[in-house]
């Protein structure tokens, strides 16, 4: 059995790993911790674990975790990972951290994105970006996994085959994404009050949003350059979903055979990826509550621009689900174990 530990437990996230993580036949939790609710039971926070979780919530004391654990998943908000690692910690355990410490190799875009100091910047390099479908064979000798967030997940998957083959100029990507509210964690926000977000939709973060810079450098990966695009996330009232609407120019002239063919050969033989039907727009409600990302396009001969489109569900293929798919990687298991979810309707 691979020994668990989960810090955050109580985010989110942090239940969604617990929920995923009870599926798993091959997983065990050994640590729910969660620094606001320490001594308190489990099932007392999130009522649905009632009966199915009897274990109360810990600290987040990684030094002792790190000896009763083979993974643990830091569900946390961003600088608490980068302060406790170090590598003593990494000697003993393997860490899959949900935040975005380790995703951002040039320390300095991190800090200046991030407005906060990075406290471990010696294991950023050695830190894998964790988008499986792109990065499957370095996650399963890593020891440190930088698990990707919704937006950048559902963004960046929707846009790499068409940037690695050079059939868009990656620098006029526009990225319109929508997200649900569950993205912005569970800590009590103005913005998050029920009046505030019902009835209402609105754009945040505009020109300055801090994953435009993850998904610039893991684009410009793919292009084999530095780029440089516009992404614009909106939030609307909907408890979980990610949809990304994403445009670029064409380099050439091309049929709908040509692309979709394109993304066949990146994505034809990937689990958790389906590329649509011809005209068949995804739609966050058929992913929600499962590990798959629906993509699709539409050519617009007309402006010789392309239309890119994704949807998975934000708390799943893009914060905890992707961190057991890693999961999974980096023990050997079967990809998917624990990720067989059928998505939920309606």
């Amino acid at each position: 059995m691979i020994k668990a530990g989960i810090i955050g437990s109580t985010g989110y996230a942090g239940q969604e790993l617990v929920r995923l993580l009870l599926g798993h036949k091959d997983a065990e939790i050994v640590w729910y911790g969660s620094r606001s609710y320490i001594d308190k039971k489990y099932a007392e926070v999130y009522q649905n674990m009632f009966e199915l979780v009897d274990a109360k919530c810990l600290d987040d004391n990684m030094q002792e975790l790190a000896d009763k654990a083979d993974v643990i998943f830091t569900a946390t908000p961003q600088g608490l990972c980068a302060s406790l690692v170090s590598e003593e910690i990494l000697s003993k355990v393997k860490i899959i951290d949900l935040s975005a410490d380790f995703r951002i190799k040039d320390v300095k875009i991190y800090e200046e994105w991030y407005k906060i100091e990075h406290k471990s910047p010696e294991f950023i390099q050695e830190a894998v970006y964790g988008l499986c479908e792109i990065n499957r064979e370095d996650i399963k000798k890593a020891r440190l996994v930088a698990n990707p967030g919704c937006y950048t997940t559902c963004s960046i998957l929707t846009c790499y085959p068409l940037v690695k083959e050079g059939l868009i100029d990656p620098d006029t990507i526009i990225i319109d994404a929508k997200s649900g509210t569950s993205g912005a964690g569970r800590g009590a926000k103005l913005d998050n009050l029920f009046c505030e977000v019902n009835e209402n939709m609105k754009a945040y973060g505009v020109a300055t949003h801090r994953h435009t810079p993850e998904i610039e450098e893991q684009l410009g990966y793919a292009a084999g350059r530095e780029i440089r695009l516009n992404f614009t996330p909106h939030l609307v009232p909907m408890n979980r979903g990610i949809l990304a609407t994403a445009y670029a120019s064409l380099t050439r002239d091309v049929s709908y055979e040509e692309v979709k063919a394109v993304y066949d050969a990146y994505y034809g033989k990937e689990k958790f990826i389906r590329v649509l039907e011809k005209d068949v727009c995804p739609q966050t409600k058929w992913v929600e509550g499962s590990n798959y990302v629906d993509v699709n396009f539409k050519i617009d001969p007309r402006t010789g621009r392309i239309i890119m489109m994704g949807a998975l569900d934000n708390l799943v293929k893009g914060a905890a689900g992707q961190a057991v798919q890693n999961m999974n990687l980096m023990f050997g298991e079967k990809e998917s174990e624990g990720l067989e979810l059928v998505p939920m309707f309606p």
